[in-house]
């Protein structure tokens, strides 16, 4: 008979060494998300998935409220219901609760991460902006105490935004995720923008598309970041409103059908999401803004002259150099910043501050009442009426007299019966002039932009330009200005924003029209 049997062998060890095994890292968390996600599909003839088994149970718990309960540590790689011991659920349906109701209490990253699978498989909210919301709030309450969470958020969110259309959200997870996109969504972002509404671009936006790292400016880490990201929205309208006009192109380079791009893009990376929901994937269009030369050397030297000109209003040293922008934009751009800059700058010193106060207004609203109502009863019935009502009415009207003679009231100039008062204004009350008008006959020698800017102007605005075409402009726009509660300066910038937008020019230059379109007034209805 054969023996099998084997000899022992036995091998000396040295235990000074530390063993192989404690080099061997925590493996990442994808990698077991991913494993986990694999077996389980191995098994679907008999069971349901992880993702699918987790959102099963959500269903369940999504309306469920836990009372007060102490907080007990909780860190998983693949954090669900199922992980989670008693003591742990307690508080996680406690913690929920509180989240939902504005409340946001310290816990642990594993915590949240259950609440947001549960928000990107679609439970926990009614409408899709709902769940946005909601999601942000949780990102922006935990992502200074939880950093970690911005690796996942940012990218999530995008998804997110991506699966219901919700395409006017990219802007603020860009700027919630310090100016990150991906590089072909960013250019989708922009081109949105630019044929929408160019305002809403942003310095962070077009980091991206400047030739230069702009960070590395000493001017940008002294303070004029700040005041780039005011202007450099308002010079990018300027200039594209102005090239529309001129050359009938806005900023947006001209391409061609065939130039477009498709992405497909997987949904919710490293998330306990159930694919049967939204699908594995979403795939968008766009074009390949970034990768158009012309585009990127006209954003850099517009970003280029308007940082130069702004380093000479704040009295900074030193010029960038390199390739300029055609004379006849960076002057465009160089005499707004003048204005608007030096303007602004004198209104934050010089602008009032008016309060009101709403509980004396309505007490003297009362009082005032009173005395129109004891008035009138003394004009009816005059032996009705009894010492102590006259008295009474004598009080309140006093207390009116007085507060006016404080100027906490500031009547408007001529009766309340013939001018409304500024509250009546500013409501639109009374007000029976849209927007600035010509005579018919004029009308149709006006271009669109021009019927445009008089159709965005605000009655005041409207009055304005009245006084400026009148005989004494600088007399009648100081009661303009304290009949609206404003500066006459604010007032003809504002008329200037709206020239901006529309006509691609500033209309007032100190305090009268340009000159260049002061015939285009000459038929306006007085």
């Amino acid at each position: 008979m054969k023996d099998n049997s084997r000899q022992l062998e036995f091998m000396e060890i040295d235990l000074s060494e530390e063993p192989e095994t404690a080099a061997v890292p925590v493996p990442d968390r994808s990698t077991i998300v991913q494993q986990s996600a694999h077996d389980t599909m191995q098994h679907r003839g008999g069971i349901l998935s992880s993702e699918k088994r987790f959102v099963e149970e959500a269903t369940q718990w999504a309306e469920m409220e836990g009372d007060a309960s102490p907080w007990v540590p909780f860190m998983s790689y693949w954090p669900t219901y199922g992980v989670m011991n008693e003591a742990q659920r307690k508080w996680y349906l406690y913690w929920r609760k509180e989240v939902r109701q504005g409340s946001y209490p310290d816990t642990d990253l594993s915590y949240l991460f259950v609440h947001i699978y549960e928000l990107i498989n679609g439970i926990g909210w009614q409408n899709p902006e709902d769940g946005y919301d909601q999601l942000k709030q949780l990102w922006v309450n935990y992502r200074e105490r939880l950093p970690q969470l911005n690796i996942y958020m940012q990218e999530w969110m995008v998804d997110y935004v991506l699966v219901h259309q919700m395409e006017t959200s990219l802007s603020e997870v860009m700027d919630l995720s310090g100016g990150y996109l991906p590089a072909e969504m960013l250019d989708m972002e922009l081109q949105r923008i630019l044929q929408d509404k160019v305002s809403d671009i942003s310095l962070n936006m077009l980091q991206r598309y400047y030739d230069y790292d702009i960070t590395l400016s000493k001017f940008y880490r002294d303070g004029g970041k700040e005041v780039m990201e005011q202007y450099i929205p308002r010079v990018m309208v300027l200039v594209d409103s102005y090239l529309e006009r001129t050359r009938q192109v806005g900023l947006l380079p001209e391409f061609e059908p065939n130039d477009e791009h498709t992405v497909e893009r997987i949904l919710f990376r490293k998330a306990v999401y159930d694919d049967s929901i939204y699908g594995r994937s979403v795939s968008f269009r766009y074009m390949p803004i970034g990768e158009q030369a012309d585009f990127v050397q006209m954003v850099t030297r517009i970003y280029r002259c308007t940082e130069n000109k702004l380093r000479e209003l704040l009295g900074f040293r030193g010029r960038l150099r390199g390739q300029t922008l055609e004379p006849e934009l960076a002057n465009l751009i160089e005499r707004y910043l003048d204005k608007a800059y030096t303007t602004e700058q004198a209104e934050a010193v010089e602008q009032p501050v008016i309060r009101i106060d709403t509980e004396k207004l309505a007490s003297l609203q009362q009082e005032s009442e009173y005395v129109r109502l004891a008035l009138t009863i003394e004009e009816d019935h005059p032996s009705e009426v009894n010492d102590e009502e006259v008295n009474h009415a004598n009080v309140a009207s006093n207390s009116v007299d007085a507060l006016e003679a404080r100027d906490e009231i500031t009547p408007t100039e001529g009766s309340m019966e013939s001018e409304p008062c500024a509250v009546e204004i500013a409501t639109g009350a009374q007000v029976e002039l849209i927007g600035l008008q010509w005579d018919e006959s004029a009308e149709t020698d006006l271009d669109e932009e021009w019927l445009l800017f008089a159709n965005e102007l605000s009655p005041q605005q409207v009055q304005a330009i009245h006084v400026l075409l009148g005989e004494s402009p600088d007399i009648e726009l100081m009661r303009l200005a304290e009949q609206y509660g404003t500066m006459p300066t604010l007032l003809l910038d504002e008329i200037n924003d709206v020239a901006m937008e529309t006509i691609g020019d500033l209309l007032i230059d100190g305090d009268r029209i340009v000159p260049d379109y002061i015939d285009v007034f000459e038929h306006v209805k007085r």
